[in-house]
């Protein structure tokens, strides 16, 4: 490993670029664990100051694809869901650990017809965490 690769990152920048692809890897192990895929494109970024949003595309399973396929894209999506906030705790945790901040709300949504989800998490606001 050369001095560059494994220098600490310097700017703020650096450390939320970081920490946006770890939450990206992290929901990507959390889905394959959840529906035994997981998806094949992930991103994480913070969308304001309180507020992470992670999109993931193309995780839907075999059996899924052909649910979207024959229209039952209802039926697909209170499956998906079921199982998204089934493991709720999951990703919550997930991200309060990696980001060291408390997720107050979390909303998952998805897109059937274009096999994209969102996972958005809404963070307690850093002052909040610097008065207690």
């Amino acid at each position: 490993m050369d001095a560059e690769a494994s220098r600490a990152p310097d700017t703020e920048d650096e450390r939320r670029g970081l920490l946006m692809v770890e939450v990206s890897n992290a929901m990507v192990r959390l889905y394959k664990e959840l529906f035994g895929r997981g998806p094949t494109k992930a991103r994480a970024s913070y969308a304001g100051p309180d507020l992470l949003v992670a999109t993931l595309e193309n995780s839907l399973t075999r059996i899924e694809r052909t649910m979207a396929k024959s229209g039952e894209h209802e039926r697909l999506r209170d499956l998906r869901m079921h199982f998204q906030y089934m493991a709720e705790h999951d990703f919550v945790r997930t991200v309060e650990q990696i980001t060291g901040r408390r997720v107050r709300a979390f909303v998952s949504g998805m897109d059937t017809r274009k096999d994209v989800s969102t996972e958005i998490f809404y963070l307690e606001p850093e002052s909040a965490r610097a008065e207690t």
